[in-house]
Order: structure tokens, then C-alpha cells, then sequence
């Protein structure tokens, strides 16, 4: 690689210019470059090994994302305060570029390739993984790396009706179509990615403006690689052949293999009779050289492929004996486990998958964090394949790429569905493949949509998925599109297409594409086809469970929401939070409060309904505003020779004077009320002056017989300011503290009063 810094340069739209640089970093590499956009810039090493290594067998390709926090300034918020191991939005980029690279490589390169992009600077306003693909090839260009072609990715989102290439983090949020698009300069190679239900025509068009976008990015690269004088691809070591033992495999096994995969509908039975043929054609070959021994296992998986592939293309006729566009049998059930908040159980065919929901508070929300943001999610999917949904034995590690990869397209499908942010719960989906042939992500679609309305989550629509295959055959040009493949059928085919969607359209998207040459004509096909499968699987679902439960389960977390001013907040959380923990700790509750604009979003969540309304009810006598003439349950704080005070809202207290306890006239407090006793007030008014509440439990009770209301006394004019001296109110205030504090509320009649009966 020339060891002086090349450059080259592209426009991606609006006046954005994204550079290629090599030459500069990392360059005992392969192949080492840069790729900048705005302040971003991703760096691509490759490195591949010269020799295979001894009794290699498949391609071992290894690509790594990271991203370093330094490129945003930030210091990463683990223990170690390093980088750790990839996340997993690193892991989905690295399978993004992965699975685009992939084709590139000749089917008969078996060494070691690793290739690793890491992001060393990083813009707020810019998206890295739809510039890491890109990386990724152009390191690949310029080395001497055996590729056979080209590639690129781009990023295609409908932003106000037009299509976008590569947008802005701002742009991306008002987006209803995001796809990531990676393809050569001539074909599609992958596809994935989301939108709010999509038609199969918007689809088409946005792949067809990803790749013109594509074509700049290839010329680029190809550019950069003449600039750095690559002269060359570098010989390899491919691996050992032998015709004449490749023709005796045929003779033996070709009529055979047909034979089990026309007759054979079970992948048990089909994989037993398959292994027989592999013993009985071992045996009759006899003792073999050393390196045509893994030949013969080569050789008949092969044509396995082969006899396969022909079949269905000439008969129509597939492994399980269905039709092309046919599901395969469906069955399905909610609501079997007691104890889950949501449960469904989805069966079809031979793959089937238990998911779980469970409803959580916001204190469950997943912190999702990378070099430039961290966020929060209230929806979280995990997707689990145990070893025994395969028949096999392995070992239990962690989740793999490939559950990572499988559970991200089953969430960016369900979300389109999903509440919006004022649904209070945070909710937590959890796929276990109990059974596996064939689609298990599109089985997690299926069951998650069902578990989520199980639990009582307002979805609006079910969403269902199915995947598609592709058997094509260059010799002729024939081709012929699969409606639920089976693991067989994904395997020997030439592509993988997963749909996801609701009847109204698309919502989510993942395809692989194994061969060049794939025409929009043939796009166009499987769209119809799988809209056709999605379709039909959706009617059963319909039919499981119509729509969302209308509330959650008894045992569920029970979550009530209010809006309260904003200078409320303060005091539903009291000083040191003193006032939100004593509701929570007496009522047994858990409360979120988020300050939005103007107002306080108040959730409140309880397993017990009881708790829940005592927190509300506490709640809202914080932030209610005490209306005079309404009727209050108030508590006694303190009794006074002169009455009692009460609280009848939480934190607003006043005097009960001792004349409006009751209409019975009362010498004394003493045995009337004590501290802590529920009493009934009414607000009857405010003093104009001080503020101060008037309270009243004799309005609420009935009026003695015979008893007459005091005469109210009239003013008399010749007694204005006679002496000079101001207003006896004025004069009242003069007083200050001592004035206030005689402000004990009207006397008690005298005993003598004429206007008074006396009930005794």
C-alpha cells in the first residue's frame, strides 16, 4: 500500500462531502482507510492471513464495530472505565457489514480475514453506521484482499415524503421509512431496516434511491484504489479437488438423495435418511487418501444442494411437499402460564416459540448508551435459542450475534405498534425457541404481538412476519420464490427475505441476497408473495385474540397516570424527596414524576388497586386547589380550648372553631374531638385578609327543630371615624401579631340569647 496520504471525495446530497482517505493510519494493515463526513470519521483496518489453515473446511470471516467514547469526549461509565465488549448496537452493525461483505469473498477462499472499524471522532448530527460498510469495503479495495467486487451501504429514510440518503440524527427522528441498503454496482446484496406500515411499492422505490447512491460510493472507492496503484489480487492456496471421487459421489448418491427429498416430509426423518446415504456411499468407497477423506462429506452436501434445488425449480415440489406459496400449519394459544403478565405459545410447522411480557415501572427502563448519545427504552425484547430447539447438545454461553440480530428485527417490528411515550409502562418481551426449522424471528413477531395483547398492552394491530427463499438456477434463468422457508430450504437457497408487517403495510425488514443479479421484477414477486403469507398468518391471529386486553392482568403492576402543574412538583416530592417517599412507603406504590414543559407527568405504579388509589387520592389533595362549598374527610392535628385544627387536604389545615362543631352550644373541647379522628368539613370561605380557612362540621349535620339564625347586626352609620381614630380593621392590623393571634372566630352565642334554642 503507498505509504503517502490519498484521498477521494463524493457528494451525498445537500451540500454534504464525504472523504476516503488511505495511506496515513494503521498501515502495516492489508488495507487501512478513513472515512469522514462532517466531524465523524470511522477507521477500516483489514488483515487477512496468507495461508489457510490445515484441514480448514469453511470461510472464517471476523468483523468487529467499536466505538471509542474518547471520539465524543466522554469517559465510558463501566466500573474499568474502559470499552468492553461490543454492545449490542455494535454487534448489529458488525453483522450490517458482515453480511454485505460476505458474497464478496470466491467460494473457494478459506484464510482467516478479520476486519475492524472503529469510530475515532465522532458528530452528534451524524449516523456511523451507515458510513461503516463503506469503510469496511474501501479497506477491502485497497488491499490485496481476493474480493470479487465492490460494495457499499447507505442509509435511505423518507423524511416529509422524500427520500434521504444517510440523514441527520434530527431528520432520522421524523423519519416514517429507515433502511440500511447495501449492494454492489450493479446488484442488491442486503436490506434491512423499518417503517410505519410501508407499502411494498415505497419499499421498491427506496432501494432503488439507495442504490443510485451506492453507484457514487463504488466509483469512489474504485478511484481511491487506482490512486493507491493496488495492482493486483493475491494468490491463494485453494483447497484440494478430486473430480473423478466427486463423479463416483454422484453416481452413488444422486438418485437416493431424490428419493428422500421428495418422500421425506419431517426434518427428522429427512436428516436420518440423508445421514443413512452418507454412511452407506462412505462405506462403498472404501479406504480413501487422507485428503480426499473430507471430500466425500463436501461433495454429497453438494449435491444435496443440488438434487434440491432442481426439484423445486422443475417439479414445484418442496422438501415438506407444500406449495410454493404455502404456509405451513399454524397454531397458537395465550394466556397458558399463570404467573407471566402476557403469554403466548406460536406454532408453525416445526418452529415454535413461548414469549413472555412482562410489565414493568420506569425504573426498568434499558439504559442504551454509544459514543454519542445514551438513552433510555421502555421497550426491550430479548430473543433466546436453546440448543434443544435444534436437537443438539452445546454449551449455555451468553446470547450470540445471531440471537442479538434475530430479537432487534422482532422489536423494530413490534415497535411501530407499540404506545407512544405516554404509556407509562416499561415493557420487557422475552422470545424462547422451544423448536426450530425454519424462521424463528418471524415466529417471535407473531408470538410477541399476541403475548403484548395478552398483557393488555394497547396495540392497535396485530403484526405478523414470514420468511421468503429464493432457489435460482443461472444456466437457465429460472427461478422461483419460497413463502416460509424451512432451515433446509434457507440454507441451499439464495436468499433470505423476512417481512414483517400489519395488514395496513409493512413494518419491518431483513434480506440477504447470495447471488448477483437480483431484479427488481424479482423483488416486486416476493413482496407479493409474502404479503400474501403475512396476510394470511395475521387471520389466524385475528382469530386467537382479537384485539388488546382491555386492562392487564389482576397480578400486574397497575399503573395510573396524571398531569399536575409544574409548581406542583415540588411539593409531591418534598424536601430530600421526604413527602414521594412516604406515600410510597405507605401505600406500597412506586412513583415516577417527569417535568414536561409546563406541566408534571405523575405515574403511579402498584400491584394492589388499593395502594394505587391511595396514592392518587393523596396526590391530588397535594396539588388540589380547596374549593369553597366542598366537602372534605379531614383528620384532627391538635385540639385548642377553642376548637380543633384539621387537615383537609394533605398540607392545607384549618380551624374548626368550636361553634361550628356542632349546633349544639359546647362549653369545652374536652371529650368532643381527639388527635387523629376523621371528621367531615366543609370549606366555607376564606378570610379575605389573612387567608386562612373556615371550616365547618355543623352545615353538614341536620339543624335542630326550632332553632332560629342570628340577626345579622346592623352598621350604624353615626359611628363612623368620629373620634379621629382609623377603622376598627385598621386598627386591628396596627396590633400586628397580637390582633392576628385573637382571631378566634365568631363567639358562641350567649346562654341568655333570645335567638337561640337551646337543645338541652
Amino acid at each position: 500500500m503507498n505509504l503517502t496520504p490519498i484521498s477521494v471525495n463524493f457528494d451525498i446530497g445537500n451540500g454534504r462531502t464525504v472523504t476516503i482517505e488511505t495511506g496515513k493510519l494503521a498501515r502495516q494493515a492489508d488495507g487501512a482507510v478513513t472515512v469522514r463526513l462532517g466531524d465523524c470519521i470511522l477507521l477500516a483496518t483489514v488483515v487477512a492471513n496468507k495461508e489457510p489453515k490445515p484441514g480448514q473446511s469453511f470461510f472464517p470471516l471476523t468483523v468487529d464495530y467499536q466505538e471509542k467514547f474518547a471520539s465524543a469526549g466522554r469517559i465510558p461509565g463501566s466500573f474499568f472505565k474502559r470499552e468492553g465488549k461490543l454492545s449490542d448496537y455494535e454487534v448489529l452493525i458488525s453483522r450490517l457489514i458482515d453480511r454485505a461483505l460476505r458474497p464478496l469473498f470466491p467460494d473457494d477462499y478459506l484464510c482467516e480475514v478479520q476486519v475492524l472499524v472503529t469510530l475515532i471522532s465522532s458528530d452528534m448530527e451524524v449516523m456511523p453506521d451507515a458510513l461503516a460498510c463503506l469503510a469496511a469495503s474501501a479497506a477491502l479495495a485497497v488491499s490485496d484482499v481476493p474480493i470479487q467486487e465492490i460494495i457499499s451501504e447507505v442509509r435511505v429514510a423518507r423524511v416529509d415524503g422524500e427520500m434521504v440518503i444517510n440523514p441527520s440524527r434530527s431528520q432520522l427522528e421524523k423519519a416514517d421509512m429507515d433502511f440500511i441498503v447495501g449492494a454492489t454496482e450493479k446488484n442488491i446484496m442486503m436490506v434491512e431496516g423499518e417503517s410505519k406500515e410501508c407499502s411494498e411499492e415505497d419499499l421498491i422505490k427506496a432501494i432503488e434511491a439507495a442504490h443510485e447512491a451506492i453507484k457514487i460510493q463504488v466509483k469512489a472507492q474504485e478511484e481511491l484504489r487506482q490512486l493507491a496503484g493496488v495492482a493486483g489480487k493475491r494468490e491463494y492456496t485453494r483447497p484440494h479437488t478430486n473430480e473423478e471421487l466427486k463423479a463416483k459421489v454422484i453416481a452413488f448418491a444422486k438418485d437416493r438423495i431424490y428419493q428422500v427429498a421428495k418422500s421425506a416430509s419431517s426434518k427428522h426423518d429427512r436428516s436420518e435418511a440423508f445421514h443413512k446415504i452418507e454412511d452407506e456411499l462412505t462405506e462403498s468407497l472404501g479406504e480413501l487418501p487422507e485428503e480426499d477423506q473430507p471430500l466425500v462429506g463436501k461433495y454429497f452436501h453438494d449435491l444435496e444442494k443440488e438434487v434440491v434445488r432442481n426439484m423445486i425449480l422443475d417439479e414445484s415440489v418442496r422438501l415438506d411437499g407444500r406449495s410454493l406459496d404455502q404456509v405451513r400449519p399454524l397454531n397458537m394459544e395465550v394466556d397458558l402460564l399463570p404467573s407471566p403478565h402476557g403469554c403466548a405459545l406460536f406454532t408453525r410447522g416445526e418452529t415454535q416459540s413461548l414469549t413472555t411480557v412482562t410489565l414493568g415501572t420506569p425504573d426498568d427502563e434499558l439504559l442504551i448508551e454509544n459514543a454519542a448519545t445514551s438513552k433510555y427504552s421502555k421497550f426491550i425484547l430479548h430473543y433466546n435459542f436453546p440448543p434443544f430447539s435444534t436437537g443438539e447438545v452445546k454449551m449455555m454461553r451468553g446470547p450470540g450475534r445471531r440471537e442479538v440480530g434475530h430479537g432487534n428485527l422482532a422489536l423494530r417490528s413490534l415497535k411501530q405498534m407499540m404506545p407512544g411515550s405516554d404509556y407509562a409502562y416499561t415493557v420487557r418481551v422475552v422470545s424462547d425457541i422451544l423448536e426450530s426449522n425454519g424462521s424463528s424471528s418471524m415466529a417471535t413477531v407473531c408470538a410477541g404481538s399476541l403475548a403484548l395483547m395478552d398483557a393488555g398492552v394497547p396495540m392497535p394491530k396485530h403484526v405478523s412476519g414470514v420468511a421468503m427463499g429464493l432457489i435460482s438456477r443461472a444456466s437457465d434463468g429460472k427461478w422461483a420464490v419460497l413463502t416460509d422457508i424451512l432451515g433446509d430450504e434457507d440454507h441451499l437457497g439464495d436468499m433470505d427475505f423476512k417481512v414483517t408487517g400489519t395488514r395496513e403495510g409493512i413494518c419491518g425488514i431483513q434480506m440477504d441476497i447470495k447471488v448477483d443479479g437480483l431484479s427488481m421484477d424479482v423483488m416486486r414477486q416476493a413482496l407479493a408473495q409474502a404479503l400474501r403469507g403475512r396476510l394470511h398468518i395475521l387471520e389466524a391471529m385475528y382469530a386467537c385474540l382479537p384485539a388488546a386486553r382491555p386492562e392487564p392482568k389482576p397480578h400486574a403492576p397497575r399503573m395510573e397516570k396524571m398531569i399536575i402543574d409544574r409548581e406542583f412538583i415540588g411539593a409531591v416530592i418534598g424536601p430530600g424527596g421526604k413527602v414521594i417517599q412516604e406515600i410510597q412507603r405507605e401505600t406500597g406504590t412506586t412513583i415516577n414524576i417527569e417535568e414536561v414543559g409546563e406541566t408534571g407527568e405523575v405515574s403511579i405504579f402498584s400491584a394492589q388497586r388499593e395502594g394505587l388509589e391511595k396514592a392518587l387520592t393523596w396526590i391530588k389533595g397535594i396539588v388540589a386547589v380547596p374549593e369553597v362549598g366542598e366537602v372534605y374527610e379531614s383528620t384532627v392535628k391538635s385540639v385548642m380550648p377553642y376548637g380543633a385544627f384539621v387537615e383537609f387536604l394533605p398540607g392545607k389545615q384549618g380551624l374548626l372553631h368550636i361553634s361550628e362543631i356542632s349546633w349544639k352550644r359546647l362549653e369545652t373541647m374536652e371529650g368532643v374531638l381527639s388527635e387523629g379522628e376523621k371528621v367531615k368539613v366543609k370549606l366555607t370561605g376564606t378570610d379575605p385578609k389573612t387567608g386562612k380557612f373556615k371550616l365547618s362540621r355543623r352545615v353538614l349535620m341536620p339543624k335542630p327543630e326550632g332553632y332560629v339564625e342570628r340577626p345579622e347586626r346592623p352598621e350604624r352609620p353615626d359611628r363612623g371615624d368620629r373620634s379621629g381614630r382609623p377603622p376598627r380593621g385598621d386598627r386591628d392590623r396596627d396590633r400586628g401579631d397580637r390582633g392576628e393571634n385573637r382571631d378566634r372566630g365568631p363567639r358562641p352565642p350567649r346562654p341568655d340569647a333570645p335567638f337561640a334554642a337551646d337543645e338541652e
